[in-house]
């Protein structure tokens, strides 16, 4: 009984204790943050250092899986897929068919057509994403801090834009990688950048480029990309692919089809070729609503024996990517061979083009305004200064 009494006493000993303990600090606490905080210091006797102002260059395109599997695929198309801007229809059915339908079928077929293009460096349009910001960087110089973001999958823009703080960029230029403009392409990922730099306490000033479908560089390095396979080759037909798009998407007032059609001409333009001697098609057309026409998977197949030797080009695509690479060069020239064709020539996409870059640096000081000007600037001027709303398509899909 007695020992009991000690055990007892020394438990109420100790508790009283504890609860003293826990209770000064719970009255620190609320006396820390009902406290005023000390005044900042602002009297100096100095200014505060002069600091180089440093632009930062937000290279963005559309996005790939992180690796050819179906589980990797299956995370990209859903973010991809998910965003309204690319997908227009009720948010509540989309999600039903999405998740219920399109994913669980269309992430292992996609997977297995990755693999067929994936190298030892992984995704063709991260890799040929990461040398153009590269090559961009190394022309632009010191003053400018080049990160490259995806609008989908890694290196996701969130990531890109903190390096750009990090680096203490004072104003930014978001350079989309699609000459031609659509709400979903161009239009998400002002839309997006603009909702995440919203929720930054020292906001950049941003400055979007301007479309640049008939930029003189971009039409001069396009048409070096047809020479480099044409030369030598007796070609009977030319074939301009862009990406397609929804048809409903153009009718409510997206200027694409205009921008595509405008390159197309300016490209045969700079070649040479008369109208009878090239066609403008559309690609990668997803569902079953109509897509612009023609397309490419029913036009190249018939066209023998009109034309049996041919040359695909994609002026759409600054990089070699699924689409180019599985849709075009693996399954379009076996459709094509199979019909009667001999010779199905493909232009390689833009990737590193010295012509290429030297338009994408035009086109970013163009933007970034008269101090970073330079002789050969981007048509229509300096880009807009815009804050796009936060709820202000497409490729990589198959």
């Amino acid at each position: 009984m007695g020992a009991g009494h000690g055990w007892l006493g020394g438990f109420t000993v100790v508790g009283g204790i504890y609860v003293g303990i826990g209770s000064g600090l719970f009255v620190s606490a609320f006396v820390y943050f009902l406290a005023p905080p000390p005044p900042l210091p602002t009297r100096s006797d100095h200014p505060p250092p002069a600091r180089e102002p440093r632009t930062g260059v937000l290279v963005v395109n559309l996005g790939t899986p992180d690796e050819p599997t179906p589980r990797a695929v299956r995370r990209y198309l859903r973010e991809f897929l998910s965003d309204p801007r690319v997908v227009e229809v009720n948010r509540a059915v989309w999600a039903f068919v999405l998740n219920v339908i399109i994913l669980p079928f269309r992430s292992r077929a996609s997977a297995a057509a990755y693999a067929k293009v994936w190298t030892k460096d992984g995704s063709p349009l991260l890799t040929h994403s990461r040398r153009i910001a590269g090559r961009l960087g190394e022309r632009l110089g010191e003053r400018f801090v080049v990160v490259l973001g995806m609008r989908y999958g890694n290196p996701s823009l969130a990531a890109a834009l903190d390096q750009l703080a990090r680096e203490g960029c004072d104003a930014i230029v978001v350079l989309p990688l699609f000459p031609q403009y659509s709400n979903s392409t161009t239009g998400t990922v002002q839309a997006e950048v603009g909702r995440l730099v919203a929720q930054q306490r020292a906001q950049p000033t941003l400055r979007f480029t301007p479309p640049y479908f008939d930029h003189p560089l971009y039409i001069s390095a396009l048409a070096a990309r047809v020479r480099e396979v044409r030369s030598g080759a007796a070609v009977e037909l030319h074939v301009f692919s862009f990406h397609g798009l929804p048809e409903a998407y153009v009718r409510r007032g997206d200027p694409y089809v205009d921008h595509c059609t405008r390159t197309a001409f300016a490209l045969a333009e700079e070649l040479g070729l008369d109208r009878a001697e090239w066609e403008l098609v559309f690609q990668s057309r997803f569902g079953d609503e109509p897509w612009l026409q023609p397309y490419l998977d029913e036009t190249v197949p018939a066209l023998p024996p009109r034309a049996t030797r041919i040359l695909v080009s994609v002026p759409g695509f600054a990089t070699d990517c699924l689409e180019t690479l599985e849709e075009v060069d693996i399954r379009l020239r076996a459709d094509f061979m199979a019909a009667g064709g001999r010779v199905l020539l493909r232009a390689s996409a833009l990737n590193d083009h010295p012509l290429w870059i030297e338009a994408l640096e035009s086109v970013v000081r163009g933007s970034a305004g008269p101090a970073t000007a330079c002789a050969t600037g981007a048509p229509g001027g300096p880009g807009h200064v815009e804050n796009p709303a936060p709820d202000a398509h497409s490729a990589e899909l198959r």
